[in-house]
């Protein structure tokens, strides 16, 4: 298997990994909630009881609701945002893990994109966890969490939330609404302000790793659609909710089209990117049967793992499903 399949896989044979060569390593913690499972997480904040049921199934990744921590092998989202040499030792520890695995050196900048997979990859669960399972989208900053890598821990401060009229804290439902809810009118609504969250996360995110990728912004939003969409679809499936993972996914990052009174002509058919700044569509295919290596899903972004080792292309590779 290469560096970033990504077809969930079974409960028991998750431990140990939060995805097929995708997350961090390490050990794990998790919640109680569901749109049509378990409800609303507590009144007062979005994410907790998410990240603990996410644990539940998940030991590799540990998800603390505490301030974020340094020193010790912690790495905190405003150092990393901030100060270069905290990137690059990040990057660094996937270069050493590259070398191990690969047994030659990784080219610098497909460390460094990998590097960039495996954050974003576990940190957007702390926005797309807390939506898929209790309806509400955590407003978070890269100086809110922070991230351990070596042991698979990370530390989110919650904070303000989005929610809907329905929810239990939403303002005129409570006499004491948690500070900074804020309630959006729907499902659309919320959606768009769980794109806009993580988009805002990301934005400092991605400026920080672009030099070190060496890629453009196009690429830099394709390769963070693919760790988005790669880390709720697996989290799900551990779940037992794959399929509504797969649709609410879709959905959420369906491109949009040019209505009656949009352009004529030969462009008017083309999808508008209504999802922007993430890659249009959330790529899954037919699902694979009979055991085959075939992904369910194309990526929108190639990792360029191949180039340490030729036969390790990605099942879900755009050069091959696209080629």
């Amino acid at each position: 298997m290469s560096a970033h399949s990504t077809r969930p896989t079974p409960v028991a044979t998750a431990v140990g990994r939060p995805g097929p060569g995708t997350g961090p390593t390490g050990p794990a913690t998790t919640a109680t909630t569901g749109h049509g499972t378990t409800g609303h997480g507590t009144a007062t904040a979005a994410g907790p009881a998410a990240y603990r049921r996410l644990g539940q199934v998940l030991p590799a990744l540990r998800v603390r609701c505490a301030p974020p921590r340094s020193g010790r092998g912690w790495l905190a989202g405003a150092d990393l945002v901030a100060r270069p040499a905290a990137l690059r030792e990040l990057i660094s520890h996937d270069a050493r893990q590259g070398l191990a695995r690969y047994g030659r050196p990784l080219r610098p900048d497909v460390a460094a994109g990998i590097g960039l997979h495996r954050f974003v990859w576990p940190v957007a669960l702390l926005f797309t966890l807390p939506w898929f399972l209790e309806r509400r989208v955590p407003l978070l900053a890269p100086g809110d969490i922070a991230l351990r890598r070596r042991t698979g821990e990370l530390t989110v401060r919650p904070g303000a939330f989005l929610c809907l009229p329905d929810d239990p804290a939403a303002p005129g439902t409570t006499t004491a609404p948690p500070p900074g809810v804020r309630t959006v009118p729907d499902e659309a609504a919320l959606a768009a302000g769980l794109r806009s969250a993580l988009a805002d996360f990301l934005t400092p995110v991605l400026d920080a790793f672009r030099p070190e990728v060496r890629r453009g912004p196009r690429t830099l939003w394709a390769m963070a659609t693919d760790a988005v969409v790669e880390g709720l679809w697996y989290a799900g499936g551990l779940l037992g909710e794959e399929e509504r993972a797969r649709t609410e996914l879709a959905a959420l990052f369906a491109p949009g089209v040019f209505g009656a009174s949009g352009p004529t002509g030969p462009r008017a058919a083309r999808p508008a990117p209504e999802c922007a700044p993430f890659t249009p569509g959330a790529g899954f295919t037919a699902p694979a049967s009979g055991g085959s290596e075939r992904s369910d899903r194309c990526r929108a972004s190639c990792c360029l793992v191949y180039t340490a080792r030729a036969e390790a292309m990605c099942a879900g590779c755009p050069r091959v499903t696209r080629g």
